[in-house]
Formats: structure tokens, sequence, C-alpha cells
């Protein structure tokens, strides 16, 4: 039997105090939350506010009341932990609504703070009108400011997953949206290419995109509104302003108590969520955690994480073995009807680790071409070129892009390789996927390479002096567009032409998504040519590496 006390009630302190009550009927669990609720779904405050979610009840998963009669764990709602002090065992208490301070004393201790919205020290970022979304609160203060002010503008600053969801559910709810964004893209996980297609269709859905440019200051009208002014002069005009710049781990606590702090400023824990004091555990987004692939330490404030690393100190806590095997990062996001997925590291950050990788394009149908209304998924597969094991995978697309990469993100988990994925078994009916799955196809570009059959080349290499480039599609989208400097011979007449193309230089052929070039690139090695298919087709080339002839 053991006193366990827990700081913070949403996703990580939430799971921990529910699996601990399973693990251990005797044991008294006291949950402290300084809100006003416990467990709820943060991640659907943004579609509360676009009003996709009706009733603030539904965003609740539970109540005290629910854990007291389901769990018998009590709940002390707007109780704020000032102090822990580790070596009487003890945490100190204010009660918000009475002023009470208070002691209790733990055998085990649970940190799950979780994280605090980044609100810089920019001039005006104090003006009414100026809000971050992380709780319940947050999100009716924004729903009253749209319709007591009668909001038709807004801007919204960083272009992460809050800022997208943000963009969508404002724009759906009639006002105009600008996002400003400091980096030269919105969604920062993804590789710059990938992201291409986002930043298109948040313009086709009105999203006003001032990228590269952060903001200086904030500052009011004459009319009462807002601007955020940004470094290079700009100024967004709204009359309201979602900051969502990132989180930072609420450490204070942790800080205060003299527990070790990681150098991404998490609380560092052991793969057992336990903390440099045997008797504290810490879960959720205040914590430091391994990185899977790269092995760095890491902080990624993602819920499906927080809530495995609860289990794990619930079972640590009574002496189970159980491990957190790290984090892969696998995430999705819907920005209006599309979709964008990823899983594991991107090129820029096994770039940044100096990790050995190679990496292959594809633009798939999500489902069988001959069944109606089959549309393309932009995939991009990372992977060690010694052994094939897969690196990280990012997908873009408007159906199927999430279970694409939940499959990869499975196959990553358990050390998979890119023949795993050419093998894998998958669901198949026209109107859901095809024989040869984009996920198998993915394995199967990177095996074909990985093997020599059909060795990928990057545009980005192939646009330097002495490939010579050969675009294998038809004439007229020859015409259209293509690669400068390309010689065109359509697939169908390659065999017949095979004296046009210079032998002794590198052969780089692309088609417009890769499979024709596939195809040409086996014609030309059994000729004895030195041929790669230029990975992904025109359509990456345009992304990648826009050149003077390609339409971008």
């Amino acid at each position: 039997m053991k006193k366990i006390l827990v700081v913070g009630g949403v996703a990580g302190g939430a799971s921990f105090s529910a699996r601990a009550r399973r693990v251990s009927e005797k044991s008294q669990i006291i949950m402290f939350d300084r809100g006003a609720f416990v467990s709820f779904a943060n991640c659907g405050l943004p579609y509360y506010v676009g009003n996709v979610i009706k009733e603030e009840e539904n965003l609740i998963v539970a109540t005290p009341e629910l854990f007291k009669n389901r769990f018998n764990i009590e709940v002390r709602l707007r109780s704020e932990v000032l102090k822990v002090d580790r070596q009487m065992k003890e945490i100190e208490v204010k009660e918000l609504e009475t002023g009470r301070v208070y002691r209790e004393s733990y055998d085990a201790l649970v940190l799950a703070p979780g994280a605090a919205p980044i609100r810089p020290p920019l001039p005006g970022i104090d003006l009414e009108g100026i809000f971050a979304l992380r709780t319940i609160p947050d999100s009716r203060r924004i729903r009253e400011w749209i319709k007591t002010k009668k909001v038709s503008r807004a801007a919204i600053v960083g272009g992460g997953f809050i800022g997208l969801e943000m963009a969508e559910n404002l724009v759906r709810e009639g006002l105009e949206v600008s996002i400003v964004e400091m980096l030269p893209q919105v969604m920062p996980p993804l590789d710059a290419e990938m992201v291409e297609p986002v930043h298109a269709h948040l313009r086709e859905k009105g999203v006003i995109l001032s990228l590269g440019d952060g903001v200086e200051k904030f500052e009011k009208n004459t009319d009462g509104s807002l601007a955020v002014c940004t470094k290079s002069g700009k100024r967004v005009n709204a009359e309201l302003v979602i900051l969502s710049i990132g989180v930072r781990p609420e450490t204070k606590l942790a800080v205060d108590a003299g527990l070790e702090i990681g150098e991404r400023g998490g609380i560092r824990v052991d793969d057992q969520m336990r903390t440099s004091d045997p008797a504290i555990w810490a879960v959720g987004d205040a914590v430091e955690v391994r990185d899977v692939v790269t092995g760095q330490w890491t902080v990624i404030p993602l819920a499906g994480p927080a809530n495995r690393q609860g289990r794990v100190a619930a079972d640590a806590v009574f002496g189970r073995p159980s491990w957190f095997r790290g984090i892969q990062g696998t995430a999705v996001c819907g920005i209006f009807d599309m979709t964008v997925a990823m899983t594991g590291a991107s090129e820029k950050t096994l770039l940044r680790n100096k990790i050995p990788f190679q990496k292959i394009y594809l633009h798939p149908g999500h489902h069988a071409g001959y069944y109606p209304d089959a549309r393309p998924i932009d995939m991009k597969l990372l992977f060690n070129p010694d052994n094939g094991r897969i690196l990280g995978a990012q997908a873009v697309g408007f159906e199927g892009v999430e279970k694409r990469i939940d499959v990869i993100a499975m196959a990553l988990q358990k050390s998979g390789t890119v023949y795993d994925l050419e093998e894998a078994e998958l669901c198949y009916a026209p109107q859901y996927g095809a024989a040869k799955d984009p996920v198998n196809v993915s394995g199967m570009i990177a095996a074909n390479a990985l093997r020599g059959d059909a060795p990928v080349m990057q545009w980005a290499d192939a646009l330097k002096e002495g490939v010579t480039l050969l675009d294998v599609r038809d004439p007229a989208d020859y015409l259209a567009a293509h690669a400068e400097g390309a010689l065109n011979i359509p697939l169908n007449d390659l065999r017949s032409r095979l004296t046009e193309i210079p032998g002794h230089k590198k052969v780089g052929v692309y088609c417009q998504v890769g499979q024709r070039a596939y195809y040409a690139v086996r014609v030309l090695r059994q000729n004895g040519m030195d041929a790669y298919n230029l990975s992904g087709g025109f359509k990456t080339g345009a992304a990648v590496k826009p050149s003077p002839a390609m339409p971008v």
C-alpha cells in the first residue's frame, strides 16, 4: 500500500492515475491540478473554437466525480502545488479558491505539469485580443472575443500544428486569416519540399501566408484593431491574434526541487520515467526522452507518448517490469481537407545529427487507379543506405495518408527495413488501396535502389554539370514544362532511339512521378548505360529544385 500524489491531471497524469489504480486497489491516489478541469482533450480545442465540437462538455474525458466513483481516486482541482520537499517527502499545496496552504506527504510522487505556451517578451504582447490556446478557459475567451468584438480578421503567429488547425477553424467561421511564420515554411517538422503542396492548399483556402518573417512587435491601430508588425516592416492587421509559437516544458517545481533538468529544458527521466530522485517520476510534455532514431534527448509534446509514459510510470512505481522505449514523433495534422503525417526523423534532423541516409519520393494513388476518385499521396521515405533500416517517412495528401504513415511507423518501431515494406501484407480492395499498396511501392522503390536494379538520383545532384537529363514523358507533357536542358524521348520510343543518349555520361531519367522512368532505367542499364531514376519525377523536381523551365 502506497500514498501516491500526482501533480497535473491531463494526459500523462490522468493515464498514470487510472493505471496505478488498476495495478493497486489499496493504494491512496490523489491528483492535483491548478486548473478547473481534469483529463480534458486539449487536442480538440481548435475544433471547439471553430464550432465543429459543439458542446464544451464533449472535451471533458473524465470528471473528478468519475475518478472518485469509478477509480477511487481523489481529484483536487484549483490546487496549485508550490513546492516539493524531497527530504520530508511532502508537497506544499495552495487552494486557489481559499488561499489556504497545506502540506501533503507521499510515498511516490508523479510530476505531470505539462507545458506552457511560449509568450515571448515582445512589445505589445499583452494587448487585449492576443491569445494562446492551451486550456478550456482559453477557448472560452477566444470564442467570446470573436462573438462580442464581431471579429472578421485573425492573425496567427506560428505555423505549427495548432496554428494550422486554428487557421482552418477560423476560416470555417468566416474570418480572414493570416499566418505569420518566422521560418520559410509552415509545419516545421516536415522537410521543405514536402510542405509545398501545403502552402498551395492554404492559399487556395484563402489563408494569407507571411513566411520567413518574424514578429517584431504588436501595436494597436486607431480603430482599436491590432497590428502584427514583422521584422520586414509588414503590418498584418487583425481584430484577433493567436500565438502558436510552441510550448515550453513546465519545470519550475522540478528545478526548485533540485531534480535533474536535461539539455533540452525538460525533466530528465530514465526509461521507467523515474527522475533523479528515486521516489519521484515525471511524465508527459515536461520530460525529456530519447529519440529512437537519432538516440538524442528530445522534448516532443504529443498526447500518445504522454499516455504511454503514464502507464509505464504506474507499473514502475509498483515494481513491475515496464519501460518506455523512446519516441519517434509519429504525428498527423488535418489542414482543411488535406492531411499531413510523419514518423521518425526528417532529412534535416538526419543531416543535423550526421546520420547517413538515402531517400526516395513517390506519388501513388490512395486506392486502385481504376476505381473512381483515386487521389495522390506525396510520400518521402528515409532509410539507412547500408541495411535499408527505416529512419523516417512523411506524407501529404487528401485520402489514406495517415494509415500509410501508421504502417511505416510500426515497421520503424520494430527496426524494420524497406525490404519489410516491400513484403508487407496489407488490406486490398479497390476502394481502399491497391494490390501494391503505397507502403509496398515505397519499399519496392527503396529496395530496388539498394539492390542496384534501379538506383535513384536526387534532383539537386542531377542538375549539376555532367548529368544528361532524359524526359521519358510524351511530347505534349514535355512542351508544357520540363527540366532545363532535358532530352525528350518518350518511353515507348526509347529502345529505337538509344543512340541519341550520350553513353559516356550519367543519365538522370524522369517522368511525371517516377514509374515510367523506372521502366526506362531498367532498359538503359541493361544496355550498358549508367542510368538513374530521378526520385519522385518531375512533380518532386519542381518542389525540390526549381529550374527556369519548371513551373513553381
